[in-house]
């Protein structure tokens, strides 16, 4: 059995409980077990586990109410495995439509249990912590992982990453950590967006009369977010005044207001971020090599969305969840949509996938969403197109009817987070049918 990984167990029979949580524990496994519905929705609220096995009769709701609950909640669930008594079997199957993962009928075989967990943690990776909703791929979860050690310090951190990519989500994640009593102040300004002086006075303050129209005091953003996180965004489009201006505020940890002439002593966590090479702009002389070495103690890079493609649907079905409690009727995509959306690049990343589904709740009053009304595209002729790519290769027939059927199984694996018994129902056939499939057409989920 693989070690490291967290299993939530939900389980009100004292025996059955007892009996897993002890076996979990002997094959490496981290366990939590809670014995109602409702305490296990509030642990999966706020913890991340890489698998839940869900008694399906529980005292209060049902597993099943479980499942739906927390999916209305857009929070990213790990793989359901049900346990069901031979009467509910037909439930069972419903919530394998559903989205679950599998189940089994008890009286339980563990040694069949510990097999299925087994090979949903073969290709995967311990998640760390508390879910953050960040993503699912591997390289959201690896950073996900390194969030809580990075909220335990104080040192500076760079965010950077294409524009679009989510920097802003990864600095709210980690102030999240730092301050999970949300208490402390989170602030934040785009250094790109203001000319030198209005950036002065914004992050420093001024004294009343300090120029024209400063009628009274006001505090900077470095005052604003004493004690809290202060996230500067687009650090890279600093004037180099204002980068000399930063880096003794870094050294001395003390701001003057512009017409002021009293220091004042701040304690912030700065977080920066950029989608320049910083590294670079040091070479060509565009960004000072001392403030550098000041903002980059930890760096955390954010992958573009078209190399995580995981996250795609994932995000996709958190924005849509998002527009429904928005009072928005409910939305889902088709089948057709969801490959549409996988098979596109983005590159505006999450902030364009955001705004495309945002406008397309907005322009179409339905609740099945078409690649149509995503992308705003007629509909390609689908013979003449397959007829082209069949004539434009000198490949036989029987190749290029392979090459579509990979693609066509890649896509609804991915639309089912690579889970073999979902994916194998949504097409109407068996398990090892696709198994054997996949064996044929070379297709291995992601390392």
């Amino acid at each position: 059995m693989t070690h490291s990984f967290s299993v939530c167990l939900i389980e009100d029979d004292e025996i059955v409980g007892e009996a897993l949580s002890d076996r979990f524990m002997l094959e490496g496994l981290r366990c939590d077990w809670f014995k109602d519905g409702g305490s296990a929705i509030a642990a999966l609220r706020r913890q991340r586990y890489d698998a839940v096995v869900c008694d399906i009769q529980l005292p209060d709701i049902s597993g099943e109410t479980v499942f739906v609950t927390l999916k209305d909640m857009a929070i990213d669930l790990p793989p359901f495995i049900f346990t069901t008594a031979y009467g509910s079997i037909d439930r069972a199957v419903n919530l394998l439509k559903q989205g679950a993962h599998d189940f089994l009928t008890k009286p339980l075989d563990v040694r069949i249990l510990l097999e299925k967990l087994d090979q949903l943690f073969e290709h995967g990776q311990p998640v760390a912590g508390p879910g953050l909703g960040l993503g699912v791929s591997l390289a959201m979860r690896h950073i996900e992982s390194l969030l809580p050690r990075l909220a335990a310090r104080s040192g500076s951190i760079l965010i950077t990453g294409e524009s679009g990519v989510g920097k802003e989500e990864v600095a709210h994640a980690i102030h999240r950590l730092a301050d999970p009593e949300d208490q402390q102040p989170f602030v934040a300004i785009n250094c790109g967006a203001l000319t030198e002086t209005l950036l002065e006075a914004e992050l420093f303050g001024y004294m009343k009369g300090a120029y024209t129209g400063a009628s009274r005091d006001k505090k900077g953003c470095f005052e604003l977010a004493h004690g809290g996180t202060l996230f500067l965004d687009e650090i890279g489009e600093m004037s180099p005044g204002m980068q000399v201006k930063l880096l003794r505020v870094l050294q001395n940890r003390e701001i003057m207001r512009v017409g002021g002439d009293v220091p004042i002593h701040v304690d912030i966590r700065l977080i920066c971020a950029t989608h320049q090479d910083l590294k670079h702009m040091v070479e060509v002389g565009r960004f000072r090599e001392d403030l550098y070495y000041r903002v980059h103690v930890v760096h955390v890079h954010v992958p573009p969305l078209r190399e995580r493609r995981d996250d795609i649907l994932w995000l996709a079905r958190k924005f849509l969840a998002g527009n429904e409690a928005a009072h928005h009727e409910a939305c889902t995509l088709t089948p057709d949509a969801e490959w549409a959306l996988l098979d596109y690049p983005w590159p505006g990343n999450v902030r364009e996938l955001k705004h495309c589904l945002e406008r397309a709740c907005i322009l179409h009053d339905t609740t099945q969403m078409t690649p149509q009304m995503l992308f705003g595209q007629p509909e390609a002729p689908a013979d003449t197109a397959d007829a082209t790519a069949v004539l434009d290769n000198s490949r036989s027939l029987g190749d290029y009817l392979n090459q579509c059927e990979r693609k066509y199984l890649e896509n609804r694996l991915i639309a089912n987070a690579w889970r073999i018994g979902e994916t194998a129902i949504s097409l109407g056939i068996g398990r090892k049918s696709l198994w054997e499939k996949m064996k044929k057409l070379a297709i291995e989920p992601p390392r």
